[in-house]
């Protein structure tokens, strides 16, 4: 889609504006004004995506308008139901995957997106309730829900299957399955500055990370190849499919100024739910990496961009510096700096399977390849 931004006009404008004065962030008085982008959209679009976990920008770009659009729906607007064909997105979807979370049933995060499992534990849910066991939520199902919500509140079950899972399946990597996302690649060359381009590089690191989790043991799959690119809906289907532990997702970040710099890490977390293990996650590999390379800790922060969102499993995506920076350029651009954050990334998967008594302090670590 076309980005939409300030100046931008058309009706792709007005629809963006309908939905942010309906959701009480924009005046939406003045008829001639609603097919323009102006300041106050901006704001609106800004306050928007700060609260729903998306990267903030003030662009409506294919994520924010995708959360525009689901965001439009409130539980019991429409009847809810699985279609392969034509999958419903939703903030409705979301509500009614929170309250079967809280409830006990397993319908994996709320990922907005009435998929096969949502249906699932729909049914679970109809079925132990007495109600019509056909996985559509509607008017009968609603009332149940609504009265079962005034007595369960809290709790998040799905964090704790999430931590089980990783602590059940022992602390030793062979085995283990990973999927490894070198982000952007084909035409699509992410920041570029002179002849290095983020696409080229976060390959490069994932070839060095997938080569060191394969040589011990580690089940690995990367999400393209050298020449292609796929959308994160695509990545992350692709993670699913093949049933990954976790997905490690690799960036390198820009900026119009020289001045930001260092490593930050994100993990899915929105106002209803986070990934505990990615959360983890994401705190080891940012500690690992900045420990061996004294890069700046820029921290590690929940997001609701798909490709955390729609994985089921733990997933983290890591942005290894700025290209736009002349202290992060000179790094990345040096084959010993990725090797050295691809070892980073090793200890801090293996360092997520580690009881607490065993775990290292950071930093001191060594896998040796082979062992």
């Amino acid at each position: 889609m076309q980005l939409l931004r300030r100046g931008s006009t058309g009706s792709a404008v007005a629809d963006v504006r309908a939905v942010l004065a309906g959701l009480g962030l924009l005046a939406n008085s003045d008829s001639r004004a609603e097919a323009v982008f102006d300041e106050a959209t901006e704001l609106a679009v800004r306050h928007f995506q700060q609260t729903r976990g998306l990267s903030v920008d003030g662009i409506v770009g294919v994520e924010t308008y995708a959360a525009l659009s689901g965001a439009r729906w409130r539980l019991g607007d429409r009847v809810l139901l699985h279609n392969p064909a034509s999958r419903l997105v939703g903030d409705d979807v979301a509500a009614l995957q929170l309250q079967l979370l809280e409830l006990g049933y397993n319908c994996g995060r709320d990922d907005h997106l009435f998929g096969a499992v949502t249906e699932t534990a729909l049914r679970n849910f109809q079925r132990d309730f007495g109600l019509r066991v056909d996985g559509v939520c509607g008017p009968a199902t609603l009332r149940a829900l609504k009265q079962l919500a005034r007595r369960v509140v809290g709790g998040r079950p799905q964090g704790l299957r999430e931590m089980v899972a990783v602590a059940s399946s022992g602390p030793n990597l062979p085995g283990k399955r990973v999927v490894i996302d070198p982000g952007h690649g084909g035409e699509d060359l992410g920041v570029v500055h002179a002849e290095l381009n983020e696409s080229a590089i976060v390959w490069d690191l994932a070839t060095r990370l997938e080569g060191r989790l394969q040589a011990v043991g580690v089940t690995t799959w990367l999400t393209r190849g050298p020449q292609n690119s796929r959308t994160d809906e695509q990545r992350a289907d692709f993670a699913n499919e093949v049933g990954a532990d976790l997905l490690v997702s690799l960036h390198v970040d820009g900026a119009p100024s020289d001045r930001p710099h260092g490593v930050a890490s994100y993990y899915y977390g929105s106002a209803g739910s986070i990934s505990w293990v990615g959360d983890r996650l994401a705190d080891l590999a940012q500690r690992e990496i900045v420990a061996r390379t004294g890069m700046l800790n820029a921290r590690s922060h929940p997001k609701t961009w798909s490709l955390l969102r729609l994985t089921r499993m733990p997933a983290v995506r890591i942005d290894v510096g700025y290209l736009s920076s002349p202290i992060d350029r000179s790094m990345l651009a040096d084959p010993i700096f990725r090797d050295t954050v691809a070892e980073g990334l090793l200890i801090a998967v293996q360092r997520l399977y580690l009881p607490a008594e065993s775990d290292p302090p950071t930093g001191v670590m060594r896998i040796p390849i082979g062992a």
